[in-house]
Formats: structure tokens, C-alpha cells, sequence
């Protein structure tokens, strides 16, 4: 009997491996499908002869798709089993990437971007809704960890090959790469996942009302306020960082593959080992140790002066460390924050206001930043300020983010006490007062 449970444990174990795999690798290719296009971003511009303003909108048409996408699926997501509907986004977005390189021109590139956007902004909560199902609170942050190094992988070998044979072959040729990439991960899934449908078939309300209910609970918007803080303190930088570091600090062209190489693995390295800390000593231990390196940072490669080369790729690579840690930390917490009836609407719309808090970093610092007649980058240091301040504000907001566990146990509390109370025919206690008892 007892090798029967270990065996089962064992087999289980296996599973939720496989699960995992699945997940990063659709973070993998989701994330490069994203990040691919800026550095192609010459080669567009030359191509389908456009200017700077109609490059941004192939990039924010991603964006802003995924952000409208992610509200509409809050609000009919959880009406269907978890495999479902990640198997559908998924294969839309494929879709989406294998018609961005078919794309002839400028118009139909963007409206593929749209639909790319439109189903891969939401695989990310939906990726997170699964490991909050499949995963319990105390393994999750190491399964968060995990889901993290598709992110590391797409820095340290994503991008850098896809910019590699977008340079060389055209840039058609890194979304044929991806969509034809994507598809052993989207033939595993219906076998390696498991159905994830308990909370279908239950009484669903409008969706409308979904929305509102979403958004009008305490905990969730202490959450999406968290998530905001820290896309804009992100979000305000990053995108400057490339020109920043050839203008300004003195690197090549050619040199900023280092950037990426360094940072993404590093961040291979390190995601897992936070992610287990985060498990062991708890997410907001873990958070509120990572949130002032990641704050200093900011200010230090804002403020970077002319340095070597290593200098500068050793600062980046330890702000993605710090960066993608207080992610891991604060998306566990995050995902333990809703009952898991309310999760794949909870995560869908926090995917949302994830992009769009991000295009609108994105737009704070596009708006500060100046470029000086000899070409240098202007005002970044400010940008860095604005980073910071947001990036240490999340610190208080992430205190202000329960447990769904510990939010049902006050229900709970509340509810005796106001039955108790009533019975008694004394004034209805409220929540401190019940703990006070």
C-alpha cells in the first residue's frame, strides 16, 4: 500500500512537470511573439516604408488588443473547463503569428497583430489560472518560478535568434518560426492537462454583472492597483533601455545582444531559486526584500554614466533578476488572492489591466524622454525617479493583498458574529472586534 501511494505520488509529480512544461513553453513563444517585433523594428520601418508612428502602433496594437480581449474573457472565462479555452487561445494565437508572416503590407501586419494580441494577451492569466488549480499555495510559488524561465529562455535565445534570422531571411521568417514551434505544445495539451471543469456548470451570473463584481471587489482591485505599480515601474524604462545604452552609455549595436543574453540567464538561473524561497519563507518576505534592490536599480541604470561594457550588461542583468523576482513573488500572491470559482475571470482582467498598465508606462516615459541634437537620450533620469517611486509604492500594496483563504475565513468570522449577535440583540460586530473575541 505504501508503494502504491508513492507510485501515485510519483505519477502525479510527472504530471504537474508536464503540466509545467506546456505553460512555459507557451510563455516562451508568446513572449518572443511579443518582444520579436521592436528590435525588427529598422528592418519593418525600411520594408513597408513607414515612419516611427506607424511602427509604434504594430506594436501597440498588440497591446491595447490583449487589453480589451482580457476584460471581455473576465467576463465569460470561467463558464468554460480551463483545458478548453487554453487550447482555443493558443491555437488563435498561432493563428495570429502565422498570419504575421504572411502579412504583404502595412495594414494587414497590424490587424494580424490584433488578432495575435487578441488571444495571446490572454493566455497568461489563463497559464497562472492553471497553475492556481493545479498547484496549492504552497508549491505555487515554485510553479510560478518555473512558468518564469519561459520568460528567461525568450530573453537569452528567443529573441536574440529570431532578431538573427530576421536579419538574415527577412522578417517574415520569425513568426513562421514560432507558429510551426508552437505546435508540439498545442498538440500535447489535450492529453498532458487535465480538464480543470469543477467550477463549470454552476449558476453563472450576466456578464456584465461578472465585470462588475470583478472589479468592484476590495481584494481584486488591491491587487490590479499592485500590478499597476509595478507594469509602471517597469514599463516607464525598458522600453528606453536599448537606445539609452548605445547613445548615452556607449555600447554598439552589436553589443546589445549581451544585454539580453546576460539578463535572460541569470534569470534562468535565479527564477526557480525564488520561487522556492518565496514558498519557504513566504511570497511577501520574499517581495518586500526584492522590491528596494529592484528600486535602486532602476535608479542606477537610469543614471548610468559612459562605463565598459560588462558594467553595463552586469547592471542589467541584476535589475532582471530583481525585476522578474518580484514578479514570481507578487503573481503567487496574486493568484492566491480570488477563490478559485472567480479565478479565470479574476486573472483575465488582470491580464487586461497588466497591458494596459504597460502601454501606459510605456507612454509616461515615451512623453518625458527628449532626444538632444548629438542624438543622446534626454530626461532619463527622471524616468527612473518615476520607476522607482512606483516600484516602492508596491511594497504597501502588496500588505494590502489577502489570501482568498484568509478573505473566506473573515467572511466567515463575520458572519457567525452578525448571527451571534443578532441572536443576542446587540450591534453587529465587525471584523477586529470578532478577532478581539
Amino acid at each position: 500500500m505504501h508503494r502504491n501511494y508513492k507510485d501515485g505520488a510519483e505519477s502525479e509529480r510527472r504530471r504537474e512537470q508536464l503540466v509545467l512544461l506546456i505553460l512555459a513553453a507557451v510563455q516562451f513563444t508568446s513572449i518572443v511573439d511579443f518582444m520579436i517585433v521592436m528590435p525588427l523594428g529598422p528592418q519593418l520601418m525600411r520594408t513597408l516604408h513607414i515612419g516611427p508612428t506607424k511602427f509604434g502602433l504594430i506594436v501597440s496594437s498588440y497591446t491595447f488588443a490583449a487589453g480589451a480581449a482580457g476584460l471581455i474573457a473576465s467576463s465569460i472565462v470561467d463558464r468554460f473547463a480551463r483545458r478548453t479555452t487554453f487550447i482555443v487561445l493558443y491555437s488563435g494565437f498561432l493563428i495570429g503569428t502565422l498570419l504575421c508572416g504572411f502579412a504583404p503590407n502595412y495594414q494587414t501586419l497590424v490587424m494580424a497583430r490584433v488578432l495575435t494580441g487578441a488571444f495571446g494577451g490572454i493566455l497568461g492569466g489563463m497559464a497562472m489560472a492553471i497553475i492556481g488549480d493545479v498547484f496549492p499555495e504552497h508549491r505555487r510559488g515554485r510553479a510560478t518560478g518555473t512558468l518564469m524561465t519561459g520568460f528567461a529562455l525568450a530573453s537569452v535565445a528567443g529573441v536574440p535568434f529570431g532578431l538573427y534570422i530576421g536579419t538574415n531571411y527577412g522578417w517574415h521568417v520569425p513568426f513562421f518560426a514560432l507558429a510551426i514551434g508552437g505546435a508540439p505544445a498545442l498538440a500535447l495539451a489535450p492529453f498532458a492537462l487535465p480538464p480543470l471543469n469543477a467550477h463549470v456548470g454552476k449558476i453563472h451570473q450576466h456578464p456584465l454583472r461578472s465585470i462588475v463584481e470583478t472589479f468592484a471587489h476590495e481584494n481584486h482591485l488591491n491587487a490590479f492597483a499592485l500590478i499597476i505599480m509595478l507594469m509602471i515601474g517597469s514599463f516607464t524604462v525598458f522600453p528606453f533601455l536599448s537606445p539609452y545604452l548605445v547613445k548615452n552609455v556607449g555600447m554598439t549595436e552589436d553589443q546589445l545582444p549581451y544585454v539580453y543574453i546576460a539578463g535572460g540567464g541569470l534569470t534562468l538561473f535565479t527564477a526557480p531559486i525564488v520561487g522556492r524561497f518565496a514558498d519557504r519563507y513566504g511570497k511577501l518576505t520574499v517581495f518586500q526584500l526584492l522590491i528596494p534592490c529592484s528600486a535602486l536599480l532602476l535608479l542606477v541604470i537610469t543614471h548610468l554614466p559612459q562605463v565598459a561594457v560588462w558594467v553595463a550588461v552586469a547592471v542589467f542583468g541584476a535589475l532582471m533578476v530583481c525585476n522578474v523576482g518580484r514578479m514570481i513573488a507578487a503573481m503567487a500572491m496574486i493568484t492566491s488572492s480570488v477563490e478559485p470559482r472567480r479565478r479565470g475571470a479574476f486573472l483575465s482582467a488582470n491580464a487586461s489591466v497588466q497591458h494596459l498598465a504597460s502601454g501606459f508606462g510605456a507612454y509616461i516615459g515615451g512623453a518625458i524622454v527628449s532626444e538632444a541634437p548629438d542624438g543622446r537620450i534626454l530626461h532619463f533620469g527622471l524616468v527612473g525617479w518615476i520607476a522607482a517611486f512606483s516600484t516602492l509604492a508596491s511594497i504597501w500594496l502588496a500588505g494590502r493583498v489577502r489570501m482568498a483563504d484568509e478573505t473566506s475565513a473573515e467572511e466567515i468570522c463575520l458572519a457567525a458574529a452578525a448571527e451571534a449577535s443578532m441572536d443576542a440583540g446587540e450591534p453587529i460586530l465587525g471584523y477586529s472586534d470578532v478577532m478581539n473575541h
